[in-house]
């Protein structure tokens, strides 16, 4: 009997050390640039430490293993990372839809110049999409062009210190042609987003419009609207408006 339940127990706890112990090296993986690979065997471990979690769950309810309740806890716990992070991801991403380009003006979004060359031949499109633009529409309506009072000069400027200011890497900044572009990496995973802003004048005031896009991936979880978003807010405070 006591063997029976060991076995129950210890497999599962094993299990769960490996796909921990995988977790990085899929991260590694993704940030070696092959990111389908990385991104399966991620998702496989979290998956797996779910089911991992889920079966120790189901063991601590069963009157056999009642005595052993406190040792299938201390096993459960390394599948929990993964666990945390699979949930997290399914709760983030529902109503968002499959779409990695964001842009505050629809009608007529900024262009990418400079980041063409950095992005790889197999990367996604830059090219205009409007059932892309349709969908955006329908899922952030919120976004916008921000506008100012602050002159062209001012302006460009804390458009420009803003990119600095939440991390981004600048590759692009042309002052004349009122364009800066930039790239921003995500923290864990290492995914590379570019950004391009664009600042113009009009008689109403200074504009500035940009555009957010993910080299990978169909869907971005919401991460490009998140950055416009993040931007407008600190552009907004460095501008007083």
């Amino acid at each position: 009997m006591s063997a029976t339940i060991s076995r129950w127990i210890r497999w599962p706890g094993i299990l769960a050390w490996v796909f921990l112990a995988l977790l990085p090296l899929a991260v590694l993986t993704v940030r070696g640039g092959n990111w389908k690979q990385g991104l399966a065997l991620y998702a496989l471990c979290c998956l797996l430490s779910l089911l991992v979690l889920a079966l120790f769950a189901v063991l601590s309810l069963v009157p056999r293993f009642a005595s052993q309740r406190g040792l299938i806890l201390r096993r459960a716990l390394p599948a929990l990372p993964g666990s945390i992070l699979l949930v997290s991801a399914i709760v983030g991403g529902r109503g968002i839809p499959p779409i990695h380009d964001i842009t505050t003006d629809v009608a007529d979004p900024p262009r990418f110049e400079a980041v063409v060359e950095l992005r790889a031949a197999d990367d996604n499109s830059l090219d205009i999409d409007p059932a892309v633009i349709a969908e955006q529409q329908n899922a952030y309506p919120d976004l916008d062009t921000l506008q100012t009072s602050r002159n062209y000069g001012e302006t460009y400027a804390a458009a420009l210190e803003t990119a600095r200011d939440m991390g981004c890497e600048i590759v692009m900044d042309d002052f004349n042609a009122g364009f800066i572009e930039a790239v921003d990496t995500t923290a864990i995973i290492g995914f590379r987003d570019d950004l391009v802003i664009r600042v113009r004048t009009t008689d109403a005031g200074t504009l500035v419009d940009l555009r957010s896009a993910s080299r990978v991936g169909v869907s971005d979880v919401g991460a490009n609207a998140k950055r416009i978003r993040a931007f407008a807010e600190r552009f907004r405070e460095a501008v007083g408006a």
